[in-house]
């Protein structure tokens, strides 16, 4: 995922995306907590999602003042 396609995404699109990011993230901590996790660079990309979202979600809102 790239930040150009999240920006043509809806604010409540984006908020829905990083609910889901964050839910598979906390998956992702308790697999490797139980020494279940397959993929320990899914974590790292789960993460800059995050951020990814984040920072558009702040674009968005900056320009809307």
């Amino acid at each position: 995922m790239d930040a150009s396609e999240l920006r043509t995404m809806k604010p409540d699109q984006l908020r829905e995306q990083l609910v889901q990011l964050k839910k598979e993230a906390f998956n992702l901590r308790f697999q490797r907590a139980t020494g279940q996790l397959e993929s320990p660079a899914r974590m790292r990309s789960v993460r800059r999602d995050v951020a990814r979202v984040k920072t558009v979600l702040n674009e968005m809102s900056g320009s809307e003042k």
